[in-house]
């Protein structure tokens, strides 16, 4: 079986997912003890679709969360890099859009998309930066953007008993009930490689987005960073995102609590 590395191939990445698409949604509940669906609820609550809004789904995999958006009665379309996955997620949800695409070169026009959201995805790809602009680039001035992506828990000693967790139990958990161990390999690598909330908050103001805040789950495990695309182009800042909220200094920004 295949694996990426930290160099984040485009090809290897694909190449790994195509192999762990038909059980790739079993799996992901089996090493997260369910609590991805706790995570995709939060997920979904935050990219609010509604009828009428059109909603890009990136990193779709088999179309889990595309489904749900469809079904809050959004116009979605799954994008994804892995032609394992999309043919995967066509036969599993043969009404939604699905396209193969890669998140830092869109196949799609300028403000396209009311909402573009990311799930766990990001991680993955090589420029994150290009990514972050890229997906400005299809979002419509005003619209927003939701990342749900792994990163570091807050407290110290969980953040300890985690990192214990990916560098020695997820492997051994991933022979049991994964078609393709060794990409859990490189998912605990690119973890714990990833930046932390308040990084991500920061590549994505200088990616052009505004009003970012991020809200953790699971002690942190998981955070969802949300922004906003704004109706004209604004220089870079160099304000701090809060947990739970906005950028410091911006008025009315709501602050959900965990």
């Amino acid at each position: 079986m295949s694996r990426a590395t930290l160099a984040k191939n485009p090809r290897e990445v694909a190449g790994m997912f195509d192999a762990v698409a038909s059980r790739y949604d079993l799996t992901n509940d089996v090493m997260s003890l369910w609590q991805v669906r706790v995570w995709r609820a939060v997920t979904r609550a935050a990219v609010a679709a509604r009828p009428g809004a059109r909603v890009l789904d990136l990193a779709a995999g088999t179309g889990t969360s595309s489904a749900e958006y469809a079904a809050d009665g959004a116009d979605v379309v799954a994008c994804d890099f892995s032609t394992g996955m999309v043919a995967e997620g066509k036969r599993r949800h043969p009404d939604i859009a699905f396209v193969a695409g890669d998140a830092t070169a869109l196949p799609f026009a300028d403000a396209s998309f009311d909402t573009v959201t990311i799930s766990y995805g990001l991680r993955n790809v090589q420029d994150t930066a290009g990514a972050l602009r890229e997906m400005a680039r299809v979002t419509r001035p005003g619209g927003r953007l939701v990342i749900a992506e792994f990163s570091t828990p807050v407290w110290r000693p969980f953040r300890s008993a985690y990192r214990f967790y990916l560098d020695t139990a997820l492997s051994t958990a991933a022979r049991l009930v994964s078609s393709n161990a060794e990409a859990y390999d490189y998912l605990a690598e690119s973890i714990l490689a990833w930046p932390d909330q308040k990084e991500l908050a920061a590549l994505m103001q200088q990616a052009g987005w505004r009003g970012v805040g991020y809200k953790n789950l699971s002690g942190g495990i998981v955070a969802v960073h949300r922004a906003t695309r704004p109706a004209e182009p604004q220089p870079a800042t160099t304000r701090s995102a809060r947990p739970d909220g906005g950028a410091e200094g911006q008025a009315g920004e709501r602050r959900d609590r965990s």
